[in-house]
Order: C-alpha cells, then sequence, then structure tokens
C-alpha cells in the first residue's frame, strides 16, 4: 500500500443547485416533471461542473449535469461531447442512460438515468474489483467494434504525444533510476495498444457506482478511443495497486488479461509513468484542488509497480 490523504470520494469542487440560474433550474424542474427538492452534489471527480442527484417533490430522481458555455466552456464542451458518446452507445450498456439534453441559453445540460447505488469503496476491496472487472468484460463485449457512428480516433492516434512527457522527467528527474529503459517502453505503445475495442480510457473509482444488487456500472464517457479490449482492465487497476491488492494476480485470473504479454502491460505502465510525472508539476487548478496530488500517487503507483515488475531496485 502507498499511502495517501487523499480524500477519496471528496475530490471535486462544484457547482451546487442553488448556483445554477433560475431560468436553468426552472428548465430542470421541467425536464424532469416535478419541483427539485433535494440536491446531492457529486463529490468525487476533478471537473468543477454542475453534478447533482435531484430528488423531486413526487419522490423521483434525477442526475443532472450542467456548465456555463461562456463561464466553464470546457467543461460545457466535454459535457456536449459526452452527451453525443451518450446516445451512441448500446441501451444494454451496463452505463446509466442519456434522457435528455439542452443546448443553449449559454449553458449545456444533461439528463441521466438515476442509479441507486454507491461509489467503490476505498480502500478497494476485491469483490467490487471483481465486479468491476466483470463489467468491462460486458463492455469490451459489447462495443467490439464500437458503434460506427462514433467516428473514433485510435489509442495510438489520441496519445501520440505521451512518450514525450519523458523528456520533462529527464529535465526534472535526471537521476530517475531506469528511466531510459522506461522512456523506451513508453515509446512502444503504439505497437501493443491496437485493437477494435472502444476503450473507455477513464476507469477509476469516481467513474464507476456499485448497484444494489453488486453488479457495477461506468460513468463519464468523454475520452473514449479505438485499442485492445485489456486497456481498461489495466488503467483500473492503479487505484486497487496504491490501496495494497496483488493485481498482477487479479489481472492473471481475468479473461480479458490472462494472455496479455507481460511486456505489453510495462509498456502501458511505462506511458501512464510519463504522462503522470509530468502533469503532476504542473500548476494546481484553483476548481480542482487534488487533481495534482492524485496524479502525483498515481505516477507513484505505476512507477512502484513497474520497478516490481521488470525487477528494477
Amino acid at each position: 500500500m502507498i499511502p495517501t490523504t487523499i480524500p477519496h470520494g471528496r475530490t471535486a469542487r462544484r457547482l451546487e443547485w442553488a448556483h445554477l440560474p433560475p431560468q436553468v433550474r426552472a428548465l430542470i424542474e421541467r425536464q424532469c416533471g416535478s419541483p427539485v427538492v433535494a440536491a446531492a452534489s457529486q463529490g468525487g471527480g476533478f471537473t468543477p461542473g454542475f453534478a447533482s442527484v435531484l430528488t423531486c417533490a413526487d419522490d423521483s430522481r434525477h442526475f443532472v449535469k450542467a456548465a456555463s458555455q461562456k463561464a466553464q466552456r470546457a467543461f460545457a464542451e466535454s459535457y456536449r461531447e459526452e452527451a453525443r458518446k451518450l446516445a451512441a452507445l448500446p441501451a444494454s450498456l451496463p452505463a446509466p442512460r442519456l434522457l435528455w439534453t439542452h443546448d443553449g441559453d449559454d449553458w449545456m445540460v444533461l439528463g441521466l438515468e438515476y442509479v441507486e447505488a454507491r461509489a467503490p469503496r476505498r480502500p478497494w476491496r476485491l469483490p467490487d474489483l471483481a465486479a468491476s472487472l466483470d463489467m468491462l468484460d460486458l463492455v469490451a463485449a459489447a462495443l467490439t467494434p464500437p458503434p460506427q457512428r462514433l467516428a473514433l480516433d485510435t489509442f495510438a492516434d489520441e496519445l501520440a504525444d505521451w512518450p514525450g512527457h519523458w523528456d520533462h522527467v529527464r529535465r526534472t528527474q535526471a537521476a530517475l533510476p531506469h528511466l531510459e529503459e522506461a522512456a523506451a517502453l513508453a515509446g512502444r505503445f503504439g505497437e501493443v495498444c491496437a485493437g477494435s475495442s472502444l476503450v473507455h480510457t477513464d476507469v477509476r473509482d469516481d467513474n464507476i457506482l456499485i448497484r444494489t444488487d453488486g453488479t457495477a456500472v461506468i460513468c463519464d464517457w468523454n475520452w473514449p478511443v479505438v485499442g485492445a479490449a485489456w486497456l481498461d482492465s489495466v488503467f483500473l487497476m492503479i487505484g486497487p495497486r496504491g490501496d495494497g491488492i496483488d493485481v498482477d494476480a487479479v489481472l492473471a485470473a481475468r479473461p480479458l488479461t490472462r494472455d496479455v504479454p507481460a511486456e505489453s502491460i510495462d509498456v502501458v505502465l511505462a506511458l501512464l509513468i510519463g504522462y503522470f510525472f509530468r502533469q503532476r508539476d504542473e500548476p494546481v487548478p484553483p476548481t480542482s484542488p487534488y487533481v495534482r496530488e492524485v496524479q502525483r500517487w498515481q505516477g507513484d503507483v505505476c512507477w512502484d509497480w513497474l520497478c516490481e515488475r521488470r525487477g528494477w531496485s
């Protein structure tokens, strides 16, 4: 286990229901079909957009996201892109369904299916991890190949500049043992990550929900690409690895990952490490005070994991 003070589930600094303009609140209530009597802001994640579970006077519940095009342009565009991708996904996917959108009057608003669920517990436990991996198996089966109308980039094209993050590591951590070996591994990512599956790419505990029946769903479909079906399962392992779970044993037992060459997983870890080591040195955005701390921890977890796998001191 790698200790951390990250307040899991409480990392976001979001707009609250009272912060939304009256006309936006009225729009949401019309879409929900009943006045909103309570709003519970989503505490996980790292973006400042509105994301709340709304309880209405008729006892119905709704999950709503919203961002201002003027004040939060990047996040409004992110929600717009998420809506486009959710609309193309099959209804059978283990993901909350998109119910309605509003794109106008300076606001991008998404109404999504409310799921009676909780976030995976931290530190990670094996039952939650197994449910999350089962869900990724279903996603890979349903989205190989992805819906054509999504017109997604490949993993290799989308992350083409990531091996270059190791140039920053050379400048800032020149004495890091095995630096050049890790950078060389990262440079090979294109040859091991190709595939014909939709890859979510942002699989973490704050984007997963565990339903009351113990099954999992995945949220926040902003960054999917086309690549190898096993990639999301490896990305998911970062949190559990840092929380002390033997994730290599888990990967060796799973159908999507048990036959993946060890070298391929090492290549992906090296790619992620360069990114995390680069990002952790960026300024802390005022709207996301924990994002650099999380990236620093993730980088340390992946470096420790890669060193153990490679037998590096």
